[in-house]
């Protein structure tokens, strides 16, 4: 599968599908650069994945919403739950592992532990009703 170029408008639509890895870069990045050819190549050999490309330039907004400090940034969403984000070149070997894990989630335990985290940090109702 080729990689998706994903803006602010096919966003919403695109995580949505599954897993997606999301590369934050711009052309000026020498270490974009270098990554770009290890994403595209994940890319062909995992087309149940969707590999999305936000260029910050572009995208500022997109960009801001991930708190993207440094390029490259990828982010990982699966079924809408965001997993990760961390900034560097991943090798291909890196990015296999990566992808290997994110598989293997149990997304039922990882929505269950969200809530319940949620839950803990939900302030008390007062009571009385108030």
């Amino acid at each position: 599968m080729k990689t998706t170029q994903v803006n602010e408008k096919n966003f919403a639509d695109t995580i949505k599908q599954g897993t997606v890895l999301l590369d934050f870069w711009a052309s000026w990045c020498g270490p974009c650069r270098a990554f770009a050819p290890v994403f595209e190549a994940a890319a062909q050999k995992h087309p149940d994945v969707v590999f999305g490309k936000i260029d910050v330039e572009a995208e500022p907004g997109l960009a801001a919403a991930f708190e993207v400090r440094a390029i490259p940034t990828l982010v990982v969403v699966r079924d809408g739950v965001l997993l990760s984000s961390q900034a560097g070149a991943l090798s291909a070997g890196g990015l296999e592992d990566l992808l290997r894990k994110v598989a293997a989630l149990d997304m039922g335990e990882v929505r269950r532990s969200i809530e319940s985290k949620a839950q803990a940090e939900a302030p008390a109702a007062a009571p009385g009703g108030v």
